[in-house]
């Protein structure tokens, strides 16, 4: 059985299993919650790179990553074509497109270690564990990181959001979620060990995946930040407004309504939150139905926060943002924004041809890359908005202030898929690494009240409107990812992966030296 599952492993009938294994992995995360299969999915892969060449190294890469984001990532088809109506070439276009440079990332790596990490100076069994133990997973999450902020960057599906709900998650609030990634990797490699190992290896990779389940259960005991000030009571405004009616001007007035009668019983909360770009109009039209809502807020001690698009009669330029009314209004401007929904990247000839239904107005303009908290009745929010919650390092400068989080966003272009649960196990994880409660207003859902533990304390169903009523405790102090992001475990990996190539460069070119007139049968 061992000998014939190594030849599989090192057959090109590995190949057909590669995209239907990164497929699976898809299903590692919310709403499916397998996590299991983020350890045997990735586990597949390692085995096939074992003794693959680069070529096929990177195919297997290739095939892998995109099945995982074929899968992970279907609910582009219902924006981009459901609501966005892009005609279903262009839509495929699109979806392949990103598939396809995920997979590229993982081709390059999977080529690169073939190459250049086999360690063939050392003992078979030795390389074998230090690839899979070390050399891998460091690889693995260097891969995360990268193509989390290259080219404006993709962080979805990162391995870590997949055991936000087991002991590994005692890793997060320490390194953030790519140290989780690092944890898991490590125990997909220990299985893929246990498949082809001898019986001293097995033993290592078992010791290996129990100190990082044991470590990251002991790490969960640990209380990293403190209560400051009393609890806040808050109301959650879900609106439930179908995408396609959003910006219809003759739903306007009925969505500018509903809200303000969701929100008129609960004024005596301390924060009305509403979601991204709640109300259908710009901010200076929208003031005239917020303002007189607020100053009944205010005389019953409520103070209103809400998404709104903002436009700079002077800059002639449209801002995603939020605005908290406690003493005048403060703005918080979105600095991801969506390519292909909220910026067009495209010369102006085609960019209305391509243009969607999300905004009707010119492409939108970042927000600065450092904003302060919102000032809100004592305490300050570190405020995100849409998928910018996705961007773990992003949110860190603010957490020397912050006391609490809050993130509002509009997934009702995502239809009834996994994309929205997707984006509440981000935001859990965000809440988790800073030790912060957060609190998430959604358009359609899923809108919740997050604890400083990752744990959801409240939560409305999907699709319907209503109001989510809760108390938070707003925390200071910082967790150990919250002092130094993710720059020491970045190092580490880089550490790794350049060790792993030069010490086999290293004996190449020093055998070359010795012996200058023979040439290589490569060459």
């Amino acid at each position: 059985m061992h000998v014939a599952l190594e030849r599989f492993f090192d057959s090109r009938a590995a190949l057909w299993f590669a995209a239907p294994s990164g497929a699976a992995l898809s299903l590692a995360f919310a709403p499916f919650d397998w996590w299991w299969l983020a350890v045997l999915c990735p586990a597949y892969l390692f085995l096939a790179w074992r003794n693959a060449p680069p070529r096929q190294a990177a195919r297997l890469g290739f095939w892998f990553t995109s099945g995982t984001y074929l899968a992970g990532t279907y609910w582009l088809y219902y924006s981009i074509h459901g609501i966005g109506q892009a005609p279903i070439w262009l839509t495929a276009f699109v979806m392949l497109a990103l598939v396809a440079i995920m997979g590229a990332y993982t081709a390059f790596l999977g080529y690169a270690l073939a190459r250049w990490a086999r360690l063939p100076h050392l003992r078979s069994q030795t390389a074998l564990v230090l690839r899979c133990l070390v050399i891998f997973p460091a690889a693995w999450v260097m891969l995360e990181w990268f193509r989390g902020w290259f080219l404006s960057g993709f962080p979805w599906l990162a391995l870590g959001y997949s055991h936000l709900d087991t002991l590994l998650s005692g890793w997060a609030p320490v390194g953030g979620v790519y140290t989780l990634s690092l944890a898991v990797a490590v125990c997909a490699g220990a299985a893929a060990l246990l498949v082809i190992g001898s019986m001293r290896t097995r033993i290592v990779a078992l010791a290996a995946a129990a100190g990082v389940w044991l470590a990251g259960a002991a790490l969960t005991r640990p209380v990293w930040t403190e209560a400051a000030g009393a609890p806040m009571t808050v109301a959650i405004v879900q609106g439930a407004v179908p995408q396609d009616l959003k910006w219809s001007a003759e739903h306007r007035d009925a969505t500018v309504r509903l809200y303000q009668e969701l929100s008129l019983p609960h004024l005596g909360a301390d924060i009305v939150l509403w979601p991204e770009s709640a109300l259908p109009i710009l901010a200076h039209e929208a003031m005239h139905y917020i303002e007189p809502l607020s100053r009944l807020a205010q005389d019953s001690g409520a103070r209103i926060i809400t998404g709104l698009v903002r436009y700079d009669f002077e800059r002639d330029e449209y801002y995603n943002g939020l605005v908290a009314l406690d003493d005048g209004a403060q703005w918080y401007y979105k600095r991801r924004l969506v390519p292909f929904g909220e910026f067009f990247p495209v010369p102006p000839f085609i960019r209305e041809w391509l243009r969607l239904m999300n905004l009707p107005y010119a492409d939108l303009t970042p927000g600065g890359r450092v904003q302060p908290a919102l000032s809100v009745k004592g305490q300050k929010f570190g405020a995100t908005i849409c998928y910018e919650d996705a961007y773990a390092a992003e949110q860190l400068a603010v957490l020397r202030e912050a006391t609490l989080l809050v993130n509002v966003t509009n997934d009702a272009w995502f239809g009834d898929s996994t994309a929205a649960h997707q984006h509440l196990q981000i935001s859990r994880m965000r809440a988790l690494e800073a030790g912060r409660p957060l609190l998430r207003a959604a358009n359609d859902g899923v809108s919740a009240i997050i604890g400083a533990d990752g744990e959801i304390q409240r939560r409305l169903p999907r699709f319907e409107p209503g109001v989510l009523t809760g108390v938070v405790q707003p925390r200071i102090g910082l967790t150990p990812y919250a002092r130094v992001g993710n720059y020491p475990l970045i190092l580490l990996c880089a550490v790794i992966l350049a060790a792993a190539c030069a010490t086999p460069l290293a004996g190449v070119i020093s055998a070359k030296r010795q012996a200058p007139g023979v040439r290589s049968a490569d060459s």
